[in-house]
C-alpha cells in the first residue's frame, strides 16, 4: 500500500479534531469565564529509505533520505488571555481583572473558576449557580495555606449575607461588606483567590470549573491584590476570551486541510487502481 494513504488518514484524523476544539469554542463563546482551546500538531516517524553519508575519497557527504509517515495530535491546551469584562450592574457580578481562580467548594473538594456571577442560598451564602460555595477568608493574607476539605476551615469561611443586609459592597481585595439594621458597616470576609505555577497544567472538570493536576502544581491562595493575584470589579463578568473571527479562520484552515488529506486518499486510490489496470 502507498504510505501517502496512510499519511491522509492520519491528517483527517487530526483536523477532525481541529474542528472539534474549534467547535467547542464557538459554542462557548458567551459562556462567563471560558477560556478557548487550542490543538498543535507534530510530525509522526520518518522512514529512512537513505543514510548520510560524510565526507572522504576524495568525494562529498551526502544528506539522510527520509519519508515522512503523516502528522499526529500534540497539544490541545487552554488559552488563558484576559477575556473582557462586561459590566452587569450587579453587586454578585464579579469580574477577575489580572491573575487567579474563584475557589469554590464542591461535592468533589476544591474547584476553581473564572466565572464570578455569585448568587445567595436561602441561608444566605454565597454560591455559584451549581449552588458550589464560594471561599472565602477571615482575614486578608497573601499566603492562606492550602485549601480547605470542609467549610469553615482554619482561615477560611463560608461568606453569609443575611436578608437583612443593605448596601452590599465588594471592594477590589475581595472584600465584602453591608450595612445592618443598626446602619454600621458589617464586614462579611474576603473572597479568596487562587493561582497555579502552572495555570497550563488544569483540567476543565466542565461546569466552568477546573481542577488542579500534577502538572499544574499546588494551588497558592490568597486574598484578591496581594501577591501578584488580580484584582476584583464588583458589576462586571469576565467574557469568553474567544475571538469569533479567529475562531473562523482556523474552522476554513481545518476544513480545507482535511478536504486536501481527501484528495491525497483519493489520488492514492486512482493510483493503486492504475497499478491493478497494469494485468488487464
Amino acid at each position: 500500500m502507498l504510505r501517502s494513504m496512510y499519511s491522509g488518514i492520519s491528517g483527517l484524523k487530526n483536523f477532525q479534531t481541529k474542528l472539534d476544539v474549534v467547535g467547542n469554542n464557538i459554542a462557548n463563546v458567551n459562556t462567563f469565564g471560558y477560556k478557548k482551546g487550542r490543538v498543535t500538531f507534530k510530525d509522526l516517524v520518518n522512514q529512512s529509505v537513505g543514510s548520510a553519508s560524510g565526507a572522504g575519497g576524495g568525494v562529498g557527504g551526502t544528506n539522510p533520505k527520509q519519508v515522512g509517515l503523516g502528522a499526529s495530535m500534540s497539544t490541545v491546551d487552554n488559552v488563558y488571555n484576559q477575556g473582557a469584562l462586561q459590566n452587569t450592574g450587579r453587586t454578585l457580578d464579579v469580574g477577575i481583572s489580572g491573575e487567579g481562580f474563584y475557589q469554590v467548594m464542591t461535592a468533589e473538594g476544591i474547584r476553581y473558576t473564572r466565572s464570578g456571577n455569585f448568587y445567595t442560598d436561602l441561608q444566605g451564602n454565597i454560591v455559584t449557580g451549581d449552588g458550589n460555595y464560594v471561599v472565602g477568608s477571615t482575614t486578608a493574607n497573601a499566603n492562606l495555606g492550602a485549601a480547605p476539605a470542609t467549610l469553615p476551615s482554619g482561615s477560611y469561611k463560608v461568606l453569609n449575607i443575611p436578608a437583612e443586609a443593605r448596601n452590599l459592597s465588594i471592594g477590589k481585595d475581595g472584600l465584602v461588606t453591608y450595612i445592618n439594621p443598626t446602619g454600621a458597616l458589617t464586614t462579611v470576609g474576603y473572597i479568596t483567590l487562587s493561582n497555579f505555577a502552572n495555570p497550563g497544567g488544569l483540567e476543565k472538570s466542565g461546569v466552568n470549573l477546573f481542577s488542579a493536576s500534577q502538572n499544574s502544581g499546588p494551588a497558592a491562595n490568597g486574598t484578591p491584590s496581594l501577591n501578584g493575584l488580580g484584582q476584583l470589579t464588583s458589576g462586571t463578568l469576565e467574557m469568553s476570551n474567544v475571538d469569533l473571527s479567529e475562531e473562523f479562520t482556523e474552522m476554513i484552515i481545518a476544513q480545507r486541510g482535511f478536504q486536501a488529506n481527501t484528495r491525497i486518499i483519493t489520488t492514492s486510490d486512482q493510483i493503486l487502481e492504475e497499478l491493478v489496470n497494469l494485468k488487464r
